[in-house]
């Protein structure tokens, strides 16, 4: 067995959302906070990119546009049949895990890590030439009387803040390394084509995705 690399960089071309889960009620406060994590230089909470949401978001572009949600969410071993590339479609699930019991497709290869802001972006905050949080004012038009109604403020790291990124993929002897290589650099060409994090079609989280294998 050995262990591939890819690193990269993450940069936001509009804002991102990615909730921190904080249902508590704030008078005057932020009605959607994006998650964030206890920087030790900067002595601050910043934002960053859960591993789980990378993963989630590029396993899930993938499945559609291979076809392989077939009748199972997440797509799973036992639909093997179900599809016309069955060949990718185990690569696929060696790379980002099989639900199936029985499957015989062994261990997750696929190691997503959190991602966290780049240096630079670190730097830049400590000399404020940065602000990482913008607060975007949203509401909803009733149909009939045209009015805006249920105003709500939603917290989004704002365009041009980079993360850095990485992925392991274990490959053992009889694994196909390149087909592995192709299906992860499909899933993050598919993420730019799509968003990360939520409210997509309000035009959130547009990413521009650089990376390398190392």
């Amino acid at each position: 067995m050995k262990i591939i690399k890819l690193k990269g960089k993450i940069e936001l071309i509009s804002g991102m959302h990615i909730g921190g889960g904080d249902d508590t009620m704030k008078i005057g406060g932020v009605d959607k906070e994006v998650i964030k994590v206890y920087d030790k230089t900067l002595k601050r909470e910043v934002p960053y990119i859960p591993a789980t949401s990378l993963k989630g978001k590029i396993r899930s572009l993938l499945e559609i546009f291979n076809r392989f949600d077939v009748d199972s969410n997440p797509f799973s071993s036992k639909y093997i049949d179900a599809v016309d590339n069955q060949e990718k479609a185990k690569n696929f699930l060696k790379l980002f895990g099989d639900s199936n019991e029985d499957s015989e497709l062994g261990i997750t290869r696929a190691v997503f890590c959190d991602c966290y802001l780049t240096d630079e972006m670190k730097e830049k905050i400590k000399n404020k030439e940065l602000n990482i949080k913008e607060v975007k004012y949203e509401n909803s038009i009733n149909r009939h009387t045209a009015k805006a109604t249920n105003p709500r403020q939603i917290e989004r790291v704002p365009m041009g803040v980079e993360f850095d990124f990485e992925i392991k993929i274990k490959v053992f002897d009889d694994d196909n390394e390149e087909e592995f290589k192709k299906i992860i650099e499909e899933g993050l060409n598919l993420l730019e084509d799509d968003y990360l994090g939520g409210s997509g079609s309000r035009g959130y989280g547009r990413v521009k995705i650089d990376y390398k294998w190392i």
